[in-house]
């Protein structure tokens, strides 16, 4: 399988090297990542930019751009065959909720709904992983199980949360939705010029709202890999008659 591997922290990010040597043991693995820290930059792309390209070894580029950028750059021109699947990740820092579409972590993963194999997205709840090496591992176990059955999946982004754990904390996998949070606390004030100018930083994203199922948030909070599925196909047939139908009532 040839896999374009990518993410937002960076091509020298620890977590993506990490995967990136797992892989590469039964598949065709490619790094294309950005030159230096995305985070946040969802499927943001360098428009009307040009974007320079580092080859930092035969199949290590790294992208002066957005996490969408090097996917479009993977998968459209830096290499001449089609890649498989793009996985992205290994994410430090959760994506869970609303944070999914501000992520660059699943933003990267996006350009690759159209392959052979669904894109995957990964990322853990640590920024320093106790046991990057069984997260890599069960990522990889996730990854062939999904694509057994990849046709299900067509169009879409499968996004995987792991908790910050080790084997022998392992409690298993479970399937998912995207929770919601709350509102987000005020953005932090870091400093203002009278009325001519204040400047701001993001605050945490707020906390997730309680659910009667289960939700991302839950199952990592509990232990459990979460997997949940979103659904970038842009062709939602049932959505669109029910709209043509308000529409012309």
């Amino acid at each position: 399988m040839k896999i374009l591997l990518t993410n937002d922290d960076g091509y020298e990010a620890e977590n993506i090297k990490n995967l990136y040597e797992k892989l590469s043991q039964d598949h065709e693995v490619w790094i294309i990542a950005p030159k230096d820290n995305c985070s946040g930059m969802s499927a943001a792309i360098s428009y009307l930019k040009e974007i320079p390209v580092d080859k930092i070894s035969d199949r290590v580029y790294a992208v002066d751009g957005t996490p969408a950028d090097c996917s479009y750059l993977g998968l459209l021109s830096i290499v001449d065959f089609e890649f498989d699947i793009v996985i992205s990740g290994i994410n430090h820092g959760a994506n869970i909720g609303n944070d999914v579409l501000y992520s660059g972590t699943v933003g990267a993963a996006v350009g690759g709904r159209n392959l052979k194999y669904p894109p995957i997205a990964i990322s853990v709840a640590s920024y320093d992983a106790k046991d990057i090496d069984f997260i890599s591992l069960k990522s990889i176990e996730i990854i062939e199980r999904i694509i057994q059955k990849s046709d299900v999946y067509k169009g879409k982004v499968i996004n995987i949360n792991f908790p910050d754990i080790n084997s022998d904390e392992f409690k298993g996998v479970k399937a998912t939705v995207i929770s919601k949070r709350d509102v987000p606390p005020k953005p932090i004030l870091i400093s203002e010029d009278g009325d001519n100018q204040s400047i701001y930083r993001y605050n945490y994203s707020g906390e997730p709202l309680e659910e009667d199922f289960l939700t991302d948030a839950i199952a990592v909070k509990e232990g459990y890999v979460s997997v949940s599925v979103l659904d970038y196909s842009l062709n939602s047939k049932i959505f669109i008659d029910q709209l043509n139908r308000i529409l012309n009532e």
